[in-house]
């Protein structure tokens, strides 16, 4: 019932679109600060991997694995993937453009960074983005998805050759086979 008010109502989508311009903003605000003022991820990658020692750690040891083994060797590139990602995510969550998929990465960041232990505004913007998620296209539908979803539907389309009957239903034709 909840899910299918996100996904239909339009009260929903006004308070979500408000969500989206929210969450949008923080992680515009937060990669832009990032790609212009410098950033090192070596630091706090160092602070996550210490805070999986002892009685109870606030990183479990097979992130603290992965931070130690695959992200520390490769800092540089999180230091380029990490404010490019959050600037992205922030703009396609403001302008409504592939907001289904700007608030996955965006979840995705912010688990990153709960699992790293850094709890701040991460729990938060996990949740709403998960009622972005949820809602799909309705979370977009006052912003740039509004054009460039059907339009991309249509372009899928013309390349699989299907066509849509006046009815709504699709057709695709059938090939003719040789032998």
């Amino acid at each position: 019932m909840f899910n299918n008010w996100l996904r239909t109502n339009k009260v929903a989508m006004w308070l979500l679109t408000i969500i989206r311009v929210y969450i949008g903003y923080e992680w515009m605000t937060a990669g832009w600060g990032k790609l212009t003022g410098g950033f090192e991820a070596g630091g706090f990658l160092q602070g996550a991997i210490a805070k999986a020692a002892g009685d109870h750690p606030a990183v479990q040891g097979w992130w603290a694995a992965f931070l130690e083994h695959a992200a520390l060797p490769g800092v540089k590139l999180f230091n380029f993937i990490i404010p490019l990602g959050e600037f992205l995510v922030g703009v396609g969550l403001i302008l409504g453009t592939f907001t289904t998929f700007a608030a996955l990465m965006g979840l995705v960041m912010n688990a990153a960074f709960l699992f790293s232990g850094t709890v701040s505004t991460n729990a938060q913007m996990l949740l709403l983005e998960v009622l972005i998620i949820v809602a799909a296209a309705n979370a977009g539908k006052i912003g740039l998805d509004h054009w460039v979803l059907p339009y991309l539907r249509g372009l899928w389309n013309k390349m699989t050759h299907r066509t849509t009957k006046g009815d709504g239903t699709t057709h695709t034709p059938f090939k003719k086979q040789t032998a």
